[in-house]
C-alpha cells in the first residue's frame, strides 16, 4: 500500500511540477511523461508486492477519516489505469510536440497526471466522501483535457455537454450515498456499508441509483451522448485513457454496488442485460454509421461497455439462482473482456492520433491507401480490429467466450435450468453478444478498409502522410503486443480476475469452484497457440520453396479497370447502407442530395449524416421544454439585493423549522 501511495505523490507532484513549466513544451513532456510513467511503474510494483494494510487518517472533513483500501477488486482497476496511462504518456509525449506553441503544455501534463492520480484515488477510496472527492476531480481535469482545442466551436460543445452529464450523474450518486449512509447510521465508510442489512426497497432503490449514476460515466445507453461528443475533442493519447480507464471508473462503482449490497433480486440482472443489450447493439450500429474515426471509436466504447453490462447482469442472475458457473463465467467474462477492452481500445485511439497526425484528419471518406505508407500503425490497427471485433486468437475473444457460456448456463445446467429468470436473460444475452459481434466484424473491416487499403481519396493528403517517430510506435507495438499476448495466455489472465470474482461471489455467500472454469480457456489458448505455430511453420516452408526461384507480382484482376481511382471504392456510409437500411427507422439519416439536372449535368452532390437517435428524440425536446419552464421564472430575476436576502433567509428559516420538527 506505501507504494501506492507513493504512487498517488509522484502524479501530483508531477502535475504540480508541469504546472510551473507553463509553456516550456520539453520541460513540461519531459516532467510529465517521466512522472506518469514513474507512478505507474510504483504502483504496478504496490501490487505485485500484495500488501493490502488500508490507510486510515484524521481529516477535518465530516464524516469521518480519509481511508483508503485495496482489495482484490481495486488490484484490477488500479493495474488497467496503471498501463495504460503509462504507455498513453508515451505516445502523448510525441503527439503534443505538433500541437501549437501557444497550448498551455504545462497545464495540459498537470491536468493528464491528476486525472491519473483522480482515477486511483477512485479505486481505492474506502470512505464516500473521499471517493466522491477523488470521483469530482477526475470529472474537473477530464474537462480541463477535452477542452484542450478550445478555441474550436464543437470541442466547446463537447466540453459543456460532458460536464452537465457527469454533473447529474454525480448529483445521483450523491444520493445513493446519503441513502446508504441512513441506513449505516451516518457511517459513510465502504465496510460500514456491506456490513448493513438492506431491505429488498432500498436495495432496489440503491441499485438503480447506481446504474444511472454510475452508468453516466460508463457510457450506457440512453446515458452515453457525452462520450462521442467528448472522446473525439480531446487529444488522442487523452481519449485512450478516457476510453480505456475512464469510463471503467463507471463499472468499478456498478461492481462495487453489487459487492456492497450482497445478493440482488433477478430484475437486477435483468436490467443490466437489458441496457447491456441495448447499449451494444444501438453502440454498435451507431458507430456504422459514423463518419469520422475517433466518433466511430467513441460508440464502439458503448458497444463494449453494454458487453460488460451483459457479463454483469449474468453474474448477477446467477447469484439470484444460486449457480456457481453461472455466477464465475458471467463476472469473469465482464472482468476480463474489461481488461481486454483497455488494451485494444487505447490502442485503437492512439492508432487514431497517428492517423491525424500523418494526414491532418480523421475523416473516413478523406483518407484511404495509407498501409503503405504508415506500416506500423496500419498493422497495429489491424491488430486492434481483430481483437475488438471477439475474433481469435487475440483478446477480446475471451472475455465474450466466457460470457457466452454463462448465458448458456441454464440451458445446459439442470441446476439453474428451472429459474425463468436465468433462463430468459440468459438467452437474450446469448442473442444480443452474437448479433454485436457480428456487426463488429462488419464496422471494422469497413474502417480498416476506408483507412489503410484501397486507393488514397485525396492523393496529396496520402503522399504526404508519414509514419509517426518512435516513441509512439513503441506505445503501439507494445499495446498490440499485449492484445495478442492475452489472447495467447487467456487462463493466466483470468487468474488476474478471479479473486474480484471470488470477492463479488463472497459477498453473497456463495461459494465458487473457480479452476474448472478455466479448462474452455485453456483448450482455446492451445488450440489458437497450435494454429499460431502452424503458420509460422508454413511461412518459413514457404520462404524455403521459394528460395532462388523468381517471384513476379502483378495487379489483382480489376475487372478490366486498368487505372482505379478512388470515386470506384465504397464510401463509409455506402459500406454501411446494406445494414443500417434495416434500422432505418430507428437510426434515422439526415441526407442532402442535388441531383443532376439537364442533358450534360455539370455536377450533383449527396451527403448524408446519422445523428444520435437519444440526443435527436430525448435530450434535445426534454432540454428545451426544461429551458422554456425556467424562462419562466426569470420574473424572479428583478435585480433587488434585498429580495434576494429575503428569500435565502426564508429557506434557512424553512430548513431550520424541518429539522427541529
Amino acid at each position: 500500500m506505501t507504494l501506492l501511495l507513493t504512487a498517488l505523490v509522484v502524479w501530483i507532484a508531477g502535475g504540480g511540477a508541469c504546472l510551473l513549466a507553463g509553456r516550456n513544451r520539453l520541460v513540461a513532456a519531459t516532467v510529465g511523461s517521466s512522472t506518469a510513467i514513474l507512478g505507474s511503474v510504483l504502483a504496478l510494483t504496490g501490487l505485485v508486492v500484495g500488501l493490502r494494510l488500508p490507510v486510515e487518517l484524521p481529516w477535518s472533513m465530516p464524516f469521518g477519516h480519509l481511508a483508503l483500501a485495496c482489495d482484490g477488486i481495486s488490484e484490477l482497476f488500479v493495474a488497467v489505469a496503471a498501463v495504460v496511462t503509462a504507455l498513453a504518456a508515451v505516445f502523448g509525449t510525441g503527439y503534443l510536440r505538433h500541437a501549437p506553441d501557444r497550448k498551455p503544455f504545462g497545464l495540459a501534463w498537470c491536468l493528464f497526471n491528476l486525472l491519473t492520480a483522480s482515477m486511483v484515488g477512485v479505486f481505492l477510496a474506502a470512505n464516500a466522501v473521499f471517493f466522491l472527492l477523488a470521483w469530482e476531480l477526475m470529472a474537473l481535469t477530464s474537462f480541463g483535457l477535452v477542452m484542450f482545442d478550445h478555441e474550436h466551436p464543437g470541442v466547446r460543445r463537447a466540453g459543456v455537454i460532458y460536464l452537465i452529464a457527469t454533473h447529474l450523474g454525480t448529483a445521483l450518486l450523491l444520493v445513493m450515498f446519503l441513502l446508504l449512509g441512513c441506513e449505516c447510521g451516518g457511517m459513510l465508510d465502504f465496510d460500514a456499508f456491506i456490513a448493513g442489512g438492506y431491505g429488498p426497497e432500498v436495495a432496489g432503490v440503491v441499485f438503480l441509483l447506481a446504474l444511472v449514476g454510475f452508468g453516466t460515466k460508463a457510457g450506457l445507453m440512453p446515458m452515453h451522448v457525452w462520450l462521442p461528443e467528448a472522446h473525439p475533442a480531446a487529444p488522442s493519447h487523452v481519449s485512450a485513457v478516457m476510453s480505456g480507464v475512464m469510463i471503467k471508473t463507471g463499472i468499478y462503482g456498478i461492481v462495487r454496488i453489487i459487492w456492497i449490497l450482497g445478493s440482488l433480486p433477478s430484475w437486477c440482472g435483468w436490467a443490466l442485460v437489458a441496457i447491456g443489450a441495448v447499449s451494444g447493439i444501438g453502440g454498435v450500429l451507431s458507430a456504422l454509421a459514423q463518419r469520422d474515426l475517433k466518433r466511430m471509436l467513441a460508440y464502439s466504447s458503448v458497444e463494449n461497455v453494454g458487453v460488460i453490462a451483459l457479463g454483469l447482469g449474468i453474474g448477477v442472475l446467477g447469484l439470484d439462482a444460486r449457480n456457481p458457473a453461472m455466477t464465475t463465467l458471467g463476472f469473469a467474462g465482464a472482468l476480463l473482456h474489461l481488461l481486454n477492452h483497455a488494451l485494444f481500445k487505447s490502442l485503437l485511439f492512439l492508432n487514431a492520433g497517428a492517423v491525424r497526425l500523418a494526414t491532418g484528419t480523421t475523416e473516413l471518406d478523406r483518407l484511404g491507401g495509407l498501409l503503405r505508407r504508415m506500416p506500423w500503425t496500419g498493422n497495429t490497427f489491424l491488430i486492434g480490429s481483430v481483437a475488438i471485433s471477439g475474433l481469435p486468437p487475440l483478446n477480446g475473444f475471451a472475455g465474450e467466450f466466457l460470457i457466452f457460456l454463462g448465458a448458456l448456463t441454464p440451458l445446459l445446467d439442470p441446476a439453474v435450468s428451472g429459474s425463468t429468470a436465468a433462463l430468459t436473460g440468459g438467452l437474450t444475452a446469448a442473442v444480443a453478444l452474437a448479433l454485436i459481434g457480428a456487426l463488429a466484424v462488419a464496422c471494422f473491416v469497413r474502417t480498416f478498409g476506408l483507412v489503410f487499403l484501397g486507393e488514397p481519396r485525396e492523393a496529396a493528403r496520402a503522399e504526404a502522410a508519414q509514419e509517426v517517430g518512435r516513441s509512439m510506435c513503441l506505445a503501439l507495438l507494445l499495446l498490440a503486443l499485449m492484445c495478442l499476448v492475452v489472447g495467447i495466455c487467456a487462463p493466466l489472465a483470468c487468474l488476474m480476475v478471479l479473486e474480484a470474482v471470488q470477492q463479488l461471489a463472497g459477498a453473497a455467500q456463495l461459494d465458487l469452484d473457480t479452476t474448472r472454469f478455466l479448462e474452455p480457456l485453456v483448450f482455446v489458448s492451445l488450440t489458437a497457440l497450435a494454429v499460431i505455430v502452424v503458420a509460422l511453420l508454413l511461412f518459413v516452408l514457404r520462404r524455403r520453396l521459394l528460395r532462388g526461384r523468381i517471384v513476379e507480382a502483378t495487379v489483382t484482376w480489376d475487372c478490366g479497370y486498368a487505372a482505379p481511382t478512388a470515386r470506384m471504392q465504397y464510401t463509409s456510409s455506402s459500406f454501411a447502407q446494406p445494414i443500417l437500411r434495416v434500422v432505418r427507422h430507428v437510426l434515422t439519416a439526415h441526407k442532402r442530395f442535388a441531383p443532376p439536372r439537364g442533358l450534360f449535368p455539370a455536377q450533383a452532390a449527396f451527403a448524408s449524416e446519422t445523428s444520435d437517435v437519444y440526443e435527436e428524440r430525448l435530450y434535445r425536446p426534454l432540454f428545451k421544454k426544461i429551458e422554456s419552464l425556467l424562462g419562466r421564472l426569470q420574473w424572479m430575476q428583478h435585480g433587488k439585493l434585498n429580495y434576494y436576502i429575503l428569500s435565502i433567509v426564508l429557506a434557512l428559516l424553512a430548513l431550520l423549522a424541518w429539522k427541529m420538527r
